[in-house]
């Protein structure tokens, strides 16, 4: 038995391989626990890490030839992946950036760094985007509103139509109206400006969602888990108003409990 221990090196185990084990052990962990949605992208993950596994087993035998083909191989299969998985690899930093908390303080730091004023939504402009869903809600309007905070929401914006209007209630409501051509899509807020209409947004993966929350929701829930904005969700069936912040859905009670939550998202900015 210690011969073979003697084979892979390990009675010479110090500190340095139990730390170097650990983080390896945690980063395929966190791989497969971000992508166990996605058993496309999960199966590749899954060869790829055999592969490495294998390596490391060649390499502690010397056998060269074979440590070699296997080097060239996860070679060519991390970047066919980077290429060909771009997208998801994108959200997937993204999500792991708005759960940890890292997009919120790194886009303070950058912003003090570079000079940058951050846009916040007045108390105006949140009176008026608040008594437009109470209206739409009433109405049984459908709606699905973007606040977009440190995450950038260009390439959201750029699948509708853009213009530059001030929040106002009776422009949102007639933009959701059913027979306006705007209506269908998301509309992003950015400050006090809508900046976009008719957006396509990304839809979740979870299986868990309940089967009473439409495609509204889980275009909400999708934007949600990839950035840090938050989603305002007027349902067309009931008049519910739901608000959607990392991936959880609150149902919003009252107007009160509304302009409260608009009134912390001003804080917060």
């Amino acid at each position: 038995m210690i011969q073979v221990l003697g084979i892979f090196g390990f009675l010479s185990f110090g500190w340095a391989d139990v730390l170097d084990i650990l983080m390896v052990a945690v980063i395929i962990y966190l791989l497969f626990r971000s992508l166990r949605g996605d058993p496309t992208v999960l199966n590749i993950v899954l060869a790829l890490t055999i592969l490495l596994v294998l390596q490391t087993v060649v390499s502690a035998l010397n056998m060269r030839m074979m440590t070699a083909l296997l080097g060239a191989l996860l070679d060519v299969g991390v970047l066919a992946v980077i290429i060909l998985f771009q997208p998801e690899i994108r959200h997937l930093l993204n999500r792991f950036a708005v759960r940890t908390g890292f997009a919120r303080r790194s886009g303070k730091l950058f912003n003090r760094l570079l000079g940058i004023q951050e846009e916040a939504m007045g108390g105006h402009s949140a009176e008026e985007l608040g008594e437009a869903v109470r209206a739409m809600s009433a109405e049984k309007t459908g709606a699905l509103i973007v606040l977009q905070h440190k995450s950038t929401l260009e390439e959201y914006m750029e699948t509708g139509d853009r213009f530059e209007a001030d929040i106002n209630r009776r422009l949102i409501m007639n933009i959701f109206f059913k027979n306006s051509p705007l209506h269908d899509g998301a509309m992003i807020i950015v400050g006090d400006h809508i900046v976009a209409a008719r957006c396509q947004l990304p839809m979740t993966n979870r299986t868990d969602i309940p089967a009473h929350y439409g495609m509204r929701h889980r275009a909400a829930i999708g934007l949600s888990e990839d950035t840090d904005a938050d989603v305002l969700v007027v349902s067309e069936e009931t008049g519910n108003v739901s608000f959607v912040r990392g991936g959880v859905i609150r149902t919003v009670q009252d107007m009160k409990e509304l302009r409260q939550l608009l009134g912390s998202l001003m804080k917060e900015e």
